[in-house]
C-alpha cells in the first residue's frame, strides 16, 4: 500500500468523521442528550415511545405513588451497584430490576425482607444453597435457621426443569439471588409501574403463592370471617391508605397484610411477615420459633386492635392444642418410616416408594392445613381438609408398613432357604 492510498483514506475518514458530528450537532437536543430528572419531568421522554407501544406500562405508572410524589423512569431504572447498564436510545439505562433498585429509597424495607422467609429461604426451599454466597447464607441462617443451608428440594429433580421452572420458581423467585449480589424482587407483591400499596394488601395477592394442598392460606382466609367479611365490605375499606397511618378506620377487616406486616393504629409496619410468627406451622413437627414469645407478644397486639384479650387467648389456646394433636400424630407415622428404614426395608431414596408419598402428603399437605386452619379461622380445613386425611393416611401408612415387612420377611426367607 502507497503513501497516495493512505493519504486518500485517511482524508476520507475525517470527513466522514466531521460529518457525523456536524449531522450530530443538528439533531434536535431531546434526542442526543441525557435529560435531568427534571427535564424528563417537562417532556416525557420515557412516554413518547412506551405510550405507543406499552400504552398500559405509562398508564400503571401515571396512577401510581411514584408518579405522585414525582418520582420518574429513570430514579427507577437507573443503574445500581453491580449492574450492567443497557444503551437503550441514549439512555444508559437497567432494563432488569431488582431489590438493588428499590433499596436505594426503601434500604429499611429491603432490610426487613432480607430477614424473612420471602427472601434467601424462599429460594433455598426449592434450589438448595448453591445459588448463594457464603455470606448471604451466613446471614440469613441467623434469622430462618435451617432455611437456606440445605441440599436442593428431591423433586425437582425427581420432575424435571419444566415443571421446577414453570411451577415452583414462579413462587419460590421471590428470593432468588441476583447478579447484582442483592436478593428477591419486590415487584412479586407490588407489580411493576404501580407499586402499589392497595394491590399488595389484597387477600388474592398473596394468595398467588399462598394456596393449595401444601399452603392453603387463601381458602382458608376465604372461608373465615376475616374473609367473609372482606368480600361482603372491601368496598368500605380504604385499601390505599398510607403505612405509616394506616387505623381500623381503614381496615375494620382484615386482610393478610394487616395481620402480618402492617403498622395498623401506630404499631409498627414490617416487610418481614414472620416476625409476628410463633410457630414453625409449615415443618414436619411444629417447634416454636426461637422469638417465639415476642413474635405472639406481637401478633396479639394486632389482634386486640379487634378483639378482646380473652378471645384472642382463646384463640392461641386451641391453635397450641391442634398443634400438639397434630404433632403426636406426625411423630407417630415418623417413628413407623425410621422403623422401616433402620431395618432396611424403606428405601434411601425419596419419593422412590408409595408409603413415601403417603408420608409426605400426610405432613406436608394436610399437617400444615389442620395447623393454619386452627389459627386463622378456617374449621372445615381443621376437620376435613385435615384431620380426617391424617386420620386416614396414618391407616394406610400402618397397613403399608404392616406389607412391607411381611413381603420383606418372605424375601428374606427364599434367600435363607
Amino acid at each position: 500500500m502507497n503513501f497516495r492510498t493512505v493519504f486518500i483514506a485517511i482524508i476520507i475518514a475525517t470527513g466522514l468523521i466531521v460529518s457525523a458530528y456536524l449531522v450530530n450537532s443538528k439533531r434536535p437536543r431531546l434526542i442526543v442528550e441525557q435529560p435531568s430528572a427534571a427535564f424528563i419531568r417537562a417532556s416525557g421522554k420515557c412516554a413518547e415511545c412506551h405510550r405507543n407501544l406499552q400504552y398500559s406500562i405509562v398508564h400503571e405508572f401515571e396512577m401510581s405513588q411514584h408518579a405522585e410524589k414525582r418520582v420518574t423512569c429513570l430514579d427507577c431504572h437507573q443503574v445500581a451497584q453491580g449492574q450492567t447498564g443497557t444503551n437503550h436510545y441514549t439512555f444508559v439505562i437497567s432494563t432488569k430490576l431488582t431489590a438493588a433498585n428499590c433499596r436505594s429509597c426503601h434500604e429499611t424495607i429491603y432490610q426487613q425482607f432480607l430477614h424473612s422467609r420471602h427472601a434467601a429461604a424462599a429460594w433455598a426451599a426449592v434450589a438448595g444453597d448453591t445459588d448463594f454466597t457464603p455470606e448471604q447464607i451466613a446471614f440469613a441462617e441467623q434469622y430462618q435457621p435451617g432455611g437456606v443451608k440445605r441440599p436442593p428440594h428431591p423433586l425437582t429433580r425427581l420432575e424435571g426443569g419444566a415443571a421446577t421452572q414453570s411451577g415452583c420458581y414462579s413462587c419460590h423467585s421471590v428470593g432468588k439471588p441476583n447478579e447484582d449480589g442483592t436478593i428477591g424482587n419486590c415487584t412479586a407483591c407490588h407489580t411493576r409501574h404501580t407499586s402499589s400499596v392497595e394491590l399488595a394488601r389484597l387477600p388474592s395477592t398473596c394468595g398467588q403463592c399462598h394456596l393449595g394442598p401444601d399452603h392453603s392460606q387463601l381458602e382458608i382466609y376465604t372461608e373465615s370471617k376475616h374473609g367473609v367479611m372482606f368480600a361482603a365490605q372491601r368496598n368500605l375499606l380504604n385499601l390505599s391508605a398510607p403505612p405509616d397511618h394506616l387505623t381500623t378506620r381503614d381496615m375494620f377487616v382484615p386482610t393478610c397484610a394487616t395481620c402480618h406486616m402492617s403498622g395498623i393504629n401506630g404499631r409498627g409496619v414490617t416487610h418481614d411477615p414472620s416476625e409476628r410468627l410463633s410457630y414453625y406451622l409449615f415443618a414436619e413437627v411444629t417447634e416454636s420459633r426461637p422469638n417465639a414469645g415476642r413474635a405472639r407478644a406481637k401478633m396479639k397486639d394486632i389482634c386486640q386492635q379487634c378483639h378482646t384479650a380473652k378471645l384472642v387467648d382463646r384463640i392461641y389456646a386451641e391453635g397450641g392444642a391442634v398443634v400438639d394433636a397434630t404433632n403426636e400424630k406426625m411423630l407417630a407415622a415418623r417413628a413407623i418410616m425410621e422403623s422401616l428404614q433402620q431395618d432396611g426395608i424403606l428405601s434411601s431414596t425419596n419419593f422412590s416408594q408409595p408409603i413415601q408419598f403417603a408420608y409426605f402428603d400426610l405432613w406436608h399437605y394436610y399437617g400444615r392445613t389442620a395447623k393454619h386452619g386452627a389459627f386463622m379461622g378456617g374449621a372445615d380445613f381443621v376437620q376435613w381438609h385435615g384431620n380426617y386425611p391424617i386420620l386416614e393416611h396414618l391407616v394406610e401408612i400402618k397397613a403399608e408398613a404392616q406389607q412391607l415387612r411381611e413381603e420383606h420377611a418372605k424375601a428374606g426367607n427364599a434367600v435363607s432357604q
